[in-house]
């Protein structure tokens, strides 16, 4: 006898249609799967035999053939031993088959016959079309499947539940909505910053318009505390975006204890971190730190401290906002649209341009900021120089805080919602190159100053586009809708490497 039951595999975070067949025939006992699968697919026959059995029902002594449609596609993970099982038991006479063809079946089974949650579940069901009438999944995967709308999806603890709804003599909770939203609470605040006043500008400019920051400054200037604290000072994500984060976690088996992600993500991998952790892939593809730091904050401590190879892989997420990750056998591609934010010593010392303390060649220096290549150092919009504090600094009882900073970056923030109504714009630093005419409108004199300083200055056509849009963004903050020559002004301080201060 012969079934066929629909399921899906994952692509990257798309779910592609999967149609699992079985067939039972006389012949001497055996149980094949076949169309590509891998280890953990084919160790299938072995968690299926187990658990049908242990659910009381008669495994069938025949020949079990199980393909997985199409034949040319890997198949990977635990999700297909549910509705291997059914169908199973379907070609052994003990289900309807006109029920299964209409229901999705997803799960992992234990040997006693028991349903364990599968990797991956909330993009998979994010995927799929709306002609499942009903979608059975593991009950410990029910804080996922709460953020899908529209899809009956029930909720089953093992294969002997399933099978009973199957034949109407039991009910299957149904997995109840639930939403993302969830006010944070602010453990961290900038008013913790003592001094760094111009750090923190720059950093409402970068949070203002998306602008990806590399702070330079001596150790214990307090580069570190500003980076983590400016998360505090982006706008909240909303129902959609924490849809998106939170299936990139799904996949990367690093969901929280709530399954649901409500705050922008902050990544900050440690210098050692190989290509394959920053970028993703691996034999079991899953998404590397540049896609889990999606819609958040990838944050590269000591930046010239990693290896340039690895660093090189930044250059094109930074321009398209995401990576696709290429082998001999697949092709994945994974969101990256992070914000990035680095630090970095500006000399080998840390103490440069202090004279006083530093101990550094010019040769040394140099060789030092050259680990740094210049299409990757285009790519970061400011470049902000932080001091070490004074005593006075560290004695103040005022400084600026993250409720006044972001009560700033609101304000720029509704002039973009406002400037790119209608399309698919939504920061500043997302403007392209044949628009920046369009939305950076520049007074005579400031279109003259900008002009002065791409002629003097050994800068690229990238960095020019960079300096008008981060002037935008200034612009936004001062309520002009015209850029001055103010705002260039400061735009260009903005940019410190580009006028050879270290190298």
């Amino acid at each position: 006898m012969f079934c066929k039951l629909n399921s899906y595999s994952i692509n990257g975070i798309e779910a592609i249609p999967i149609e699992v067949e079985i067939d039972i025939n006389d012949g001497l006992p055996g149980f094949d799967i076949v169309g590509l699968p891998d280890s953990s697919v084919k160790e299938a026959r072995d968690r299926v035999k187990s658990a049908i059995k242990n659910s009381g029902f008669k495994f069938p002594a025949r020949r079990i053939t199980v393909n997985l449609a199409p034949a040319d596609l890997k198949k990977e993970g635990s999700l297909y031993d549910l509705p291997i099982a059914l169908g199973i038991l379907c070609c052994a006479g003990e289900l309807p088959l006109e029920y299964l063809r209409q229901t999705l079946f997803i799960g992992e089974l234990a040997l006693d016959g028991s349903l364990r949650s599968v990797r991956g579940l909330l993009p998979l069901l994010c995927s799929i079309p709306q002609k499942h009438t009903i979608c059975i999944v593991p009950s410990s995967n029910e804080k996922e499947a709460s953020l899908i709308q529209g899809l009956d999806i029930r909720l089953a603890s093992n294969l002997s539940e399933v099978i009973s709804f199957i034949h109407q003599k039991s009910y299957l909770t149904q997995c109840a909505p639930a939403t993302c939203i969830k006010s944070p609470s602010l453990t961290l605040n900038f008013s913790d910053v003592k001094g760094q006043e111009a750090a923190k500008r720059g950093l409402i400019i970068a949070a203002s318009g998306f602008h990806n920051v590399l702070l330079i400054g001596p150790p214990g200037s307090g580069k570190t505390m500003l980076a983590k604290r400016l998360v505090t000072i982006l706008p909240p994500l909303a129902e959609n975006e924490c849809i998106d984060i939170t299936k990139i976690y799904s996949l990367a088996d690093k969901l929280p204890t709530d399954a649901i992600i409500r705050t922008r993500p902050f990544r900050a991998p440690h210098h050692t971190i190989t290509p394959l952790g920053l970028a993703g892939g691996g034999l079991h593809p899953k998404p590397g730190e540049i896609s889990l730091a999606h819609l958040g904050i990838l944050f590269l401590d000591e930046l010239l401290e990693f290896k340039r190879s690895t660093l090189e892989i930044l250059r094109q997420p930074i321009e398209e906002h995401k990576i696709t990750l290429s082998r001999a056998n697949f092709t994945f591609t994974y969101p990256a649209d992070f914000l990035l934010i680095a630090s970095t010593n500006p000399c080998p010392c840390g103490y440069y341009p202090d004279t006083h303390r530093c101990t550094c060649s010019l040769n040394s220096i140099k060789n030092y900021m050259s680990k740094l290549s210049g299409p990757l150092l285009d790519r970061i919009d400011l470049q902000l120089e932080t001091v070490t504090p004074t005593l006075k600094d560290l004695n103040t009882s005022k400084s600026l805080s993250s409720e006044e900073m972001y009560a700033n970056v609101l304000k720029a923030l509704k002039y973009q919602q406002q400037r790119f109504k209608g399309t698919s714009l939504h920061y500043n630093s997302q403007i392209p190159t044949c628009d920046l005419k369009k939305y950076c409108p520049l007074t005579t004199d400031a279109k003259n100053m900008l002009d002065h300083w791409f002629t003097t200055t050994s800068s690229s056509v990238r960095s020019y586009d960079k300096i008008l849009r981060i002037a935008r963004t200034i612009a936004d903050l001062d309520d002009s809708a015209i850029i001055d020559t103010v705002h260039i002004t400061e735009a260009i301080q903005y940019r410190l490497l580009d006028r050879n201060l270290w190298h």
